[in-house]
């Protein structure tokens, strides 16, 4: 198993808008709310131009990459049994 580093752990809860100490709950739900955020389908009605649309398709991709990615990093933290929060 490998370790995770602070700075990893910094870049996630910044992607998330978290800062610990935090729960499971709390995380469970910042998610929820950040993928309905990002969500790529709710940029079809944003324009008709079809390249604005792909950029903001493409950016909103990126971030629920990037959200899923703090979620399963931070997440494992958590159910660390060694994690020690300070």
């Amino acid at each position: 198993m490998t370790t995770v580093n602070q700075e990893d752990l910094n870049h996630a809860l910044e992607v998330l808008g978290l800062t610990l100490p935090i729960t499971p709950e709390t995380l469970a739900r910042t998610r929820r709310v950040l993928l309905y955020t990002w969500n790529p389908a709710r940029y079809s009605n944003l324009t008709n131009n079809p390249k604005k649309y792909m950029q903001a398709y493409k950016k909103a991709e990126e971030m629920i990459m990037l959200i899923e990615a703090a979620y399963t990093l931070v997440s494992a933290v958590l159910a660390s049994p060694d994690t020690r929060r300070s």
